[in-house]
């Protein structure tokens, strides 16, 4: 089963164990929508979110990752607790909420379970902690998440100073700018001397500033905390425009009572995936080939519907792909071992359980009129490719 964190008890948590000031950032599309609009960055760099909202300075998690590692590794660890602890996101439509049941749904946290089946064989088999963008870098550090999974953007300055390890990336996306139906303003060029709301300490602040300063845009900034405060705002035409991940916006303008419109201007790369901490190369390789494992499903055409029908392939690659035993060379049968520690049905437990990557997309950003565009396979023109299965 599925279960839920609490954010509250895990937030002391981490500001007493590492004594965190919140004085990093966030990104374009991790706000607490769709991308990094909130992902933290060292420096002066602001973090993103769903790409918008503030993060911690990092910590040195050293003694997280030795602790780690001298019990076995963090997969060891996994496998032991039989749980996945994944930090998410719970106000993102589409990719991180909670939804009318109480339970946790979305992009983001298909890809949870897609770790949680590929390791444990069971994809309920996960805790997710919602976290504000504040939170989510402290958190990988403490240990006290396996892997964060929230439309986090991967940027230099994170995977330099964050202690982090970014991996296969899930969401190709890129800052946009949404305004209502009735504004008048058809681009970004029209919005001189208008009202923007963004959400405070986020690279999706640190990129507006970036691009309109150097177009010659003049606007005032309305900087909020979380996208809760956000949206009324906007709603109350307390500004003419919303900035944040294109695809963040998507999904916040499907649930509103105003018409909008989101303008054709994006204004950075905004490339959103799994993290885990640095130090641990064992779990960070198992992680990865586990979300890889989805993309290769669908450029193999194995689908959840139709993975039984793959069990008399005579495709080596396939039979090798789902853990199907294969002819070694010298008339045996064999089940070729993987080689990260992961079980040789792993796949087969992926797809069979989540989905490929196209069924993913579909089940959850489809409904927001999400168009695959980049996050196509490469055979489609996109830029979901992944290194050989064997």
């Amino acid at each position: 089963m599925i279960r839920r964190g609490n954010a509250l008890k895990r937030t002391a948590g981490v500001v007493m164990a590492l004594g965190l000031v919140a004085t990093a950032c966030s990104s374009s599309s991790d706000g607490d929508a769709g991308s990094d609009t909130g992902d933290s960055v060292a420096s002066d760099e602001p973090a993103d979110e769903p790409t918008d909202e503030p993060a911690d300075e990092p910590a040195d998690d050293s003694d997280v990752v030795e602790s780690t590692q001298s019990s076995g590794g963090r997969l060891a660890a996994v496998q032991e607790a039989g749980v996945l602890e994944c930090g998410g996101n719970d106000t993102l439509p589409g990719f991180g909420i909670i939804d009318a049941d109480g339970e946790f749904s979305g992009f983001d946290i298909d890809f949870c379970k897609v770790i949680a089946a590929a390791i444990l064989g069971d994809s309920e088999a996960i805790n997710v902690t919602p976290l504000v963008a504040a939170q989510r870098f402290p958190t990988l550090q403490s240990g006290e998440i396996d892997v964060l999974i929230r439309n986090t953007t991967w940027t230099a300055s994170r995977d330099g100073a964050e202690q982090a390890n970014f991996l296969q990336t899930t969401f190709f996306d890129g800052q946009g700018f949404m305004v209502r139906a009735d504004s008048g303003i058809a681009s970004i060029a029209d919005a001189s001397n208008t009202t923007i709301c963004v959400l405070t300490g986020t690279t999706t602040l640190l990129n507006m500033n970036a691009v309109l300063g150097d177009m010659g845009i003049p606007f005032t900034a309305l900087e909020f905390e979380s996208n809760d405060e956000l949206q009324p705002a906007f709603v109350a035409e307390q500004c003419e425009v919303w900035t944040s991940d294109a695809s963040q916006l998507a999904a916040f303008a499907a649930n509103l009572d105003v018409e909008t419109a989101i303008l054709p201007d994006i204004i950075s790369k905004e490339p959103l995936g799994p993290v885990v901490a640095d130090g641990d190369t064992e779990w960070a390789q198992a992680v990865n080939w586990a979300v890889m494992a989805t993309i290769q499903a669908e450029e193999f055409g194995i689908t959840s519907d139709n993975i039984g029908s793959f069990a008399d392939s005579e495709d080596s690659g396939i039979r090798r792909f789902l853990g199907l035993p294969i002819d070694d060379g010298d008339g045996n049968e064999v089940i070729a071992e993987v080689g990260l520690g992961l079980p040789t049905d792993f796949a087969s437990n992926i797809i069979s359980q989540v989905g490929n990557y196209g069924e993913i997309f579909e089940r959850n950003l489809a409904p927001l009129s999400l168009s695959r565009g980049p996050n196509a396979l490469w055979t489609d023109g996109g830029l979901m490719y992944v290194p050989p299965f064997r």
